[in-house]
């Protein structure tokens, strides 16, 4: 089902706000930051493309965008920079998440994407530090924690792998990442995840029309449809903390296959699939 008619260029970035019980979520190329909740729809709009979030307190935000990041304050607009990243010449924000032990991860890329080989890279922030702790990536992606915060993933999407790299207490890569799912062979291309309260990963695969569902050891374990063909980022909220919402894109796509699709761009809601856990607050 559709859950925000608003569509989006290119979706990314939802999280489910646990203090305000509202979905925010951005579209990229158009440099908005859209919520729903209890107060209805609302939009903000940046002077840059601003990608994924995490929650400082009832009313702040951080928000990664083309500079680093930066806290937003949702009732002022004020803004206050946190982070600047110089990633590179005509790169930009993309993915991104709150980590288990208070830290915010998110990735950069090139404005061309595929056509960017490289310039690609995964960053933290934690406490006031900042860390490239992934570069020589092309499109990185499904950033996301397992329950006990003890490993992080994340992929490149280009290169369609997954990959898993343990933390140690405060977060910190410990080791070099290793492979989680190599989706090459069947020419899946992986996009946002989250991981659910049982430990699984829900990934959105773009193109595919699909989330798709891994085991803690990478074992496939179903895939649930999405409404258009560009799923990409899925989300855990509502009140139990069990509607999948799935963010998706209109962009690449023909005027053909829009009008073939037209909730293309849209935020669809999927309730009963699994339940997830509230996103963790940031630390400032």
């Amino acid at each position: 089902m559709i859950f925000d008619p608003r569509p989006c260029e290119l979706g990314e970035g939802p999280f489910w706000h646990p203090e305000r019980g509202q979905l925010f979520w951005f579209d990229i190329l158009h440099c908005r930051l859209l919520s729903q909740g209890p107060a209805g729809g609302e939009e903000w709009v940046f002077p840059e493309m601003v990608s994924a979030a995490g929650w400082i307190s009832r009313d702040e935000l951080v928000i990664a965008g083309e500079g680093g990041l930066f806290r937003f304050d949702l009732a002022s607009g004020r803004r206050e920079r946190l982070a600047t990243v110089e990633a590179g010449f005509g790169t930009r924000s993309n993915d991104g998440r709150a980590d288990r032990q208070g830290g915010f991860w998110w990735s950069t890329m090139g404005k061309r994407g595929g056509e960017d080989p490289g310039k690609g890279a995964v960053w933290r922030w934690y406490r006031g530090e900042v860390r490239c702790l992934f570069p020589g990536l092309t499109i990185p992606n499904s950033i996301c924690f397992t329950p006990d915060g003890r490993f992080a993933h994340f992929s490149d999407t280009a290169a369609q792998r997954v990959m898993q790299v343990a933390l140690d207490a405060e977060g910190w890569p410990a080791a070099e990442p290793e492979l989680f799912l190599d989706l090459s062979v069947e020419d899946l291309n992986p996009d946002g995840a989250v991981i659910d309260a049982e430990g699984a990963m829900w990934q959105a695969q773009w193109g595919a029309g699909r989330v798709a569902a891994y085991g803690p050891d990478g074992r496939f374990l179903r895939a649930v449809e999405v409404g258009a063909p560009h799923s990409s980022c899925p989300a855990f909220g509502g009140p139990g903390l069990d509607r999948m919402f799935v963010t998706t894109a209109r962009e690449g796509m023909s005027p053909a296959a829009l009008a073939a699709c037209p909730d293309a761009g849209k935020v669809f809601a999927l309730p009963g699939v699994s339940r997830g856990l509230p996103e963790p607050r940031v630390l400032v």
